[in-house]
């Protein structure tokens, strides 16, 4: 699997304008999530979007292959993908672009960690 790094510099996040989060928005329902898997340290799961909706994301939001970049929480968010709190983007798997790759820290949320 390539790795995609996060993007350098303090730029924020880009954020959705609402005609482009009004074309997604067709596609949220269809999004699948994957049961949860873990090893020592993380919990990890796949978040699988509709093939058709990969063509509607912003060009901004991929590399010059057409990959999505690692995305911000907040940009994830905004494409309509619902988690709660802790998960980050840390892959994509470019073969199947459609596929997003999550994880966090396996106790995160419990007290004490």
């Amino acid at each position: 699997m390539s790795r995609h790094h996060h993007r350098q510099g303090g730029s924020g996040p880009r954020m959705l304008t609402e005609s482009e989060r009004a074309r997604l928005e067709e596609f949220v329902p269809d999004i699948n999530y994957s049961a949860r898997y873990s090893d020592s340290k993380y919990e990890y799961r796949h978040v699988m979007l509709p093939k058709a909706m990969l063509d509607m994301i912003p060009n901004d939001y991929k590399d010059s292959n057409g990959v999505l970049k690692i995305l911000k929480e907040e940009e994830w968010r905004g494409l309509g993908i619902t988690q709660s709190l802790g998960w980050e983007h840390y892959e994509v798997h470019a073969p199947e672009p459609h596929i997003l790759l999550f994880k966090r820290p396996k106790n995160y949320g419990q007290p004490g960690h």
